[in-house]
């Protein structure tokens, strides 16, 4: 790339949430991803700051895939001033269409509570962004067909190629100025159960290469799942699990129905209560019945892939409230992941006192949510200003991660035909991102970089 062209780190630097990698040339701004921080109080206030350069100088978005700290902050971005195209896979809209009306309509609700309720220090508590501004956002999306170059903006074209992340997911190729910048996004694993394995790397002058677990190895499936869910049964307890609503909720949902047919575990009843997991759940299911490129070959297609035998879904308020108290032990899957926001925040407060109920945590928990202060250990947590008792067993099952690993990071980043002139690591917490880079410097010699917050530098 030329001398004129620029990246910079505008977010998922020494964190693993806000993604947001803006590339510059002499004539046009393009933004890799456009996402939420999460987490952490002094991270979601970034929400808030005015964005490092005016939206409506940015020609383009292009996102690798539809989860919230991807995609969330479009939005915004759009409320601002943001008017050009959005570019995505076609299953990447059909997801991030229902993820930023369900973030919307979140952030409106909880504007409403924290006004009624009086525990917020503001006098009128706004949200980020509200319900329109989601539409005129999900109204800027352009469909992209994996393996096809496309012109995003004058001089700019990407190449997308499946992440194996979550459905929809995409590598992001970008060239420009003669040279090829690399956004892996999220990268999958190659053991996820329903999508294809991550494309292999067609080669990059600059790597920008996530690193959530860049500095562990998962573990191998344990029999933690079903102990817990065994235990809790016996004791007329009730398991819950906080799962992301895009591809973990399906995981889950998978496995419990494995575990069941070979009676690993009794069948119990099996609920999903959100709103915007039940959305995804059909586009997946619509997904594996069209023969989606994305899906693996191979799966028995003749029944439901996520019915456990008794799957119930919770759809309204009312049927939601009725299982904080259920009358008979039962699993119930529920948005958010790492217990951030949505319905599961009113089942934690709900179930977390009785010791007879279990809290699964199926996947990474990054600092300051309320899930890592239960992977931590928390005797007591904040909910709608009040402190609700840990008295639930918590599990931790990270196998349910579909966040490659670090062996699996190394392997992918080296199956390139060659070598990037540097790679950047992104999406981690500080020691991730620094033990991946040591790992690809001492043990390949490749120039590798934890870059600054806001750190700008030259493509080529």
């Amino acid at each position: 790339m030329g001398i004129s062209t620029t990246l910079t780190f505008l977010g998922a630097t020494g964190t693993v949430t806000g993604s947001r990698f803006l590339v510059e040339t002499s004539s046009a701004r393009v933004l890799v991803d456009c996402g939420l921080y999460q987490g952490l109080r002094e991270l979601r206030r970034r929400n808030w700051e005015p964005f490092p350069v005016e939206p409506a100088s940015i020609d383009a978005v292009v996102l690798t895939h539809a989860h919230l700290d991807h995609c969330g902050y479009l939005p915004r971005l759009v409320r601002d001033g943001f008017a050009g195209p959005t570019f995505v896979t076609e299953s990447t809209g059909q997801l991030t269409s229902v993820v930023l009306r369900d973030s919307a309509r979140l952030q409106e609700e909880d504007a409403r509570f924290a006004a009624e309720k009086g525990f917020s220090k503001h006098s009128r508590p706004l949200p980020l962004y509200d319900s329109q501004d989601a539409e005129r956002a999900i109204a800027t999306l352009r469909t992209v067909e994996y393996e096809t170059e496309v012109e995003v903006a004058s001089g700019v074209s990407v190449v997308l190629r499946p992440s194996g992340h979550i459905l929809g997911g995409a590598i992001v190729e970008l060239r420009a100025d003669g040279r090829t910048a690399v956004f892996s996004g999220d990268l999958g694993r190659p053991s996820h159960p329903l999508l294809r394995p991550p494309a292999l790397s067609a080669g990059a002058d600059v790597l920008v290469l996530e690193s959530t677990y860049g500095d562990r190895v998962h573990a191998p499936r344990t029999s933690a799942l079903p102990d817990a869910i065994r235990r809790t049964v016996r004791c007329g307890g009730v398991v819950l699990i906080p799962a992301f609503a895009v591809d973990r909720t399906e995981v889950v949902l998978m496995e419990l129905k494995r575990l069941m047919e070979s009676g690993a575990i009794p069948r119990v009843p099996v609920f999903v209560d959100s709103p915007m997991a039940l959305a995804a759940l059909e586009i997946y299911r619509a997904a594996v019945r069209n023969g989606n490129p994305g899906i693996r070959s191979g799966l028995d297609r003749a029944g439901d892939l996520f019915d456990p035998g008794d799957l119930r879904e919770a759809r309204t308020v009312e049927e939601s409230k009725r299982l904080n108290d259920p009358q008979h032990p039962c699993i119930i899957v529920s948005a958010s992941g790492m217990g951030t926001g949505g319905r599961v925040v009113h089942h934690l407060a709900g179930l977390l006192p009785d010791p007879r109920n279990t809290v699964v945590l199926a996947g990474y928990q990054a600092v300051g949510t309320r899930g890592r202060d239960l992977l931590e250990g928390a005797s007591q947590l904040k909910m709608h200003g009040r402190y609700v008792p840990v008295r639930a067993d918590i599990v931790d099952c990270s196998e349910f991660s579909v966040h490659a690993d670090a062996d699996e990071l190394v392997r992918w980043a080296t199956s390139s035909p060659r070598v990037p002139w540097v790679c950047y690591l992104v999406h981690g917490e500080e020691g991730a991102s620094e033990a991946l880079a040591a790992r690809l410097q001492e043990e390949l010699g490749w120039v590798a970089v934890v870059p600054r917050p806001g750190e700008r530098v030259r493509l080529g």
